[in-house]
Order: structure tokens, then C-alpha cells, then sequence
């Protein structure tokens, strides 16, 4: 049966003056999902106490298990967190490791969570050392021999995006994580972009904390993210802020059974700091529910034409490819490089003015525009960037 694009993209409230090409930032909520957490906050407004203590605990619970087994992990090792940021700092400032070592990152990461490891590096007296990812690789291969032949006696963590924000590049997550296990090295992985653009199994990928966003690609609201904790990890880190949760209620109740909370002890000590809106974390599964509606492989299969469109017609452009175009090495994040000269806040605000949404991502070594299309995108949509980007270019300084 073919999906109706059509029709699937009125249940997304885009502004239609806009052409939304960045996906890969923030993923729109849906109608039925925005109804959702909205309904939620309606009875949050109502009544916060009984909110709170009563209808809370059950509707937590249910969210975590239905998130864990999109995720392919179990509800007690899931620990809900408002982004990936929140949870990349909750590991950087709750996990002690021992030094003199270093924390190794490659050297696409995204630049917030670099400044969250320099922290942590300078807190516990550790260097931090990056490694350069192969630019343009063809074989997954050769990101894993880059990685691994950077790790040394001396790495005490290492930390790697499952997908590159930048450029889309897909990396190897599991065996990466195998190499640095069979050498002692603790794995953090970045998975912002992994959950719903690629059919994730996070125990599979085998990290010893998995950290990602909901709010990118399975559309999501914002504010819904999470931290996976790998076995034998689960006593490592403490909380970024200490809240009720922090003691058990009952020493004698194991750690991971479930509480009258909607967690586990060993959640609930991460995760719980205070009041706040939690609606987000309980509207995820309305999220999968929307999509899984769809089909999965209907939408990935949308997904990858639009991502071969905007490889086709940009390249026709003269833009040179900066994802790898190899199955498995590429997800629905499409980068281009961008002629020298560019200036990029002056192309940013000529592709606003004619209403494109795209970001441009600026490097140390070059300049790239990022597509990103889930099923709601056009065709037309990426047309429009290739019929003004010739222009947009020359009036931000290309080739001067």
C-alpha cells in the first residue's frame, strides 16, 4: 500500500509560508502529539497536586516501558532527561574517573559537548585528545580503525556521535564500542540524531551510556530526551541535583524495582530534580504511535528518496557531497560543501528572507549547508533551495 505524503503532512502544523529543510534541529510535533502533551498539561493545570501524586506515577511508568522498547533497552535502565545535552552533562558531571588520562573525542563532534568534556577534563585533572574522522569515508571500516588507533593506555573515555550533526555520517557505533571495551575504555555515545531516523536497538549498540534526543526525529515535544545506562554501569554517576530520590524510601526494595513514582530507585535518583513539566516525556509515546501508524519502512523509505533528491539536484549545482552516499554510512541528513568566500551569516539571511530553513554549519575547515527531509518534506521544497541558492551565493561572496 503506498502512504498518502500528502495527507500525513497536514497532521504536522508547519507554517506553510515557510520551507522547512532542518528537520535535523528541531522535528515539529505533530497535531494528535502536540493535543496529547497539551491534554496532559490541561490536567496538570487543573489539579497540580493530584497531578503530581496521583495520576503521575502510573502515566511515567507506562511512557518509560513504551520508550524503552522503541529504543530497544529496558525501562529500568532508561533515565528520561529534557535533551541530549542535559544528558551528556548528567554523565560529564556525574561520573568520577581516574586519573592522570584523557578523554578521547573525534573531531566532529558537536561544539556544546565539546565545552561539557573540558569542564569535566578540567575538573578531574584529565587532558582531553580528539581524533580525526576519515573526511570522506566509503567503508565503515575505516572509522573504526581511526578510532581504535587512537585509543591508549592512557583514554579513560571515549566519546563519539552514533550519527554526525554536520555531515550526516553514519558511524559504526557497536564495533567502535566493542574495540574501546576489549581495552577498558568507558564508551559515551551522542546519539541526537539516531532515534527514528535509523531502527535503533540501544543495548545492541552495547555503550556504556547512550544518550540521544526524541524531539528530532521521532517528533516528539520538545523537552523529551534520554540517557541509557549499559549493565554494570549502574551505580557510576550522580545526580547534577540532588531532589527527593536521592536516599531510598525502603533500603530493603531492590534498586530497579518499580516505585509508587513511576520509576526505579536507580532512575528516580538521576532523574528526578524537582518539580517540573514532565508532559514531554509523557507524550513519547503518542509520538511512536503517530509514526508506527505510518509504517516505519514506508517512512525511512520516504526518508532516503528525499535524501538521493537533494544529493541529485544540489550536486547538479556543482556542490560537492559531504555525506558518504554508501547504504549504511548515511541517514536523512545530507551535507554540501559550500564555495570559498562564503560568508555565512549573510547566506543564512538571504535563505531566511526567501523563507528557507536550512542551517549553515561552519567548520574549521570548510563551510557546509545541511538537508534534512522526514516524510512531510517536498520535493518541491528542495527545489526551491536549488532554484535560489545560485544567487543567494553570489550576493554572500562566493568565489570572491
Amino acid at each position: 500500500m503506498t502512504t498518502d505524503w500528502t495527507a500525513a503532512r497536514k497532521l504536522v502544523p508547519l507554517d506553510p509560508s515557510v520551507c522547512m529543510l532542518n528537520t535535523g534541529s528541531y522535528g515539529p510535533t505533530p497535531t494528535p502529539v502536540f493535543e496529547c502533551a497539551n491534554e496532559l498539561r490541561r490536567r496538570l493545570a487543573a489539579g497540580p497536586t493530584d497531578f503530581f501524586g496521583r495520576q503521575l506515577p502510573p502515566l511515567l511508568w507506562d511512557a518509560r516501558v513504551r520508550t524503552a522498547a522503541f529504543l530497544g533497552t529496558a525501562p529500568e535502565r532508561l533515565i528520561f532527561t529534557t535533551n541530549v545535552s542535559c544528558a551528556i552533562n548528567l554523565i560529564a558531571s556525574g561520573l568520577r574517573l581516574n586519573g592522570p588520562g584523557e578523554l578521547l573525542l573525534s573531531d566532529h563532534e558537536y561544539g556544546a559537548m565539546e565545552w561539557c568534556w573540558e569542564r569535566a577534563a578540567q575538573r578531574q585533572g584529565l587532558t582531553i585528545r580528539t581524533f580525526a574522522l576519515p573526511r570522506q569515508p566509503r567503508d565503515p571500516a575505516e572509522m573504526i580503525e581511526a578510532a581504535t588507533r587512537a585509543m591508549t593506555a592512557r583514554t579513560r573515555l571515549l566519546f563519539f556521535s552514533h550519527v554526525i550533526s554536520s555531515t550526516g555520517l553514519v558511524l559504526p557505533a557497536q564495533e567502535i564500542c566493542a574495540e574501546a571495551r576489549r581495552r577498558g575504555i568507558l564508551t559515551v555515545v551522542d546519539g541526537a540524531h539516531a532515534p527514528a531516523m535509523l531502527p535503533l536497538n540501544v543495548d545492541a549498540v552495547r555503550a556504556d551510556f547512550y544518550t540521544a534526543n526524541l524531539h528530532k526525529w521521532l517528533l516528539a515535544p520538545i523537552g523529551a530526551g534520554f540517557l541509557a545506562i549499559g549493565n554494570g554501569n549502574e551505580d557510576r554517576l550522580q545526580p547534577l541535583q540532588v531532589s527527593w530520590g536521592y536516599h531510598p524510601d525502603d533500603a530493603t526494595v531492590h534498586p530497579d524495582a518499580r516505585d509508587g513514582y513511576g520509576s526505579t530507585w536507580r532512575t528516580r535518583f538521576l532523574e528526578f530534580d524537582g518539580t517540573r513539566d514532565v508532559c514531554p516525556w509523557l507524550a513519547v509515546p503518542s509520538a511512536i504511535d503517530f509514526q508506527t501508524q505510518l509504517g516505519w519502512a514506508a517512512i525511512r523509505g520516504r526518508m532516503a528518496e528525499l535524501a538521493a533528491f537533494s544529493r541529485a539536484k544540489l550536486q547538479a549545482l556543482g556542490l560537492k557531497l559531504a555525506t558518504p552516499d554508501v547504504p549504511g554510512m548515511h541517514g536523512s541528513l545530507t551535507a554540501f560543501e559550500l564555495p570559498s568566500g562564503v560568508n555565512g551569516v549573510k547566506l543564512r539571511s538571504e535563505l531566511w528572507k526567501r523563507r528557507i530553513e536550512i542551517p549553515i554549519i561552519e567548520r574549521r575547515d570548510r563551510m557546509l549547508i545541511r538537508v534534512s527531509g522526514h516524510f512531510y518534506t517536498t520535493e518541491a521544497e528542495i527545489m526551491q533551495l536549488v532554484d535560489v541558492l545560485p544567487e543567494v551565493l553570489k550576493l554572500s561572496g562566493a568565489g570572491s
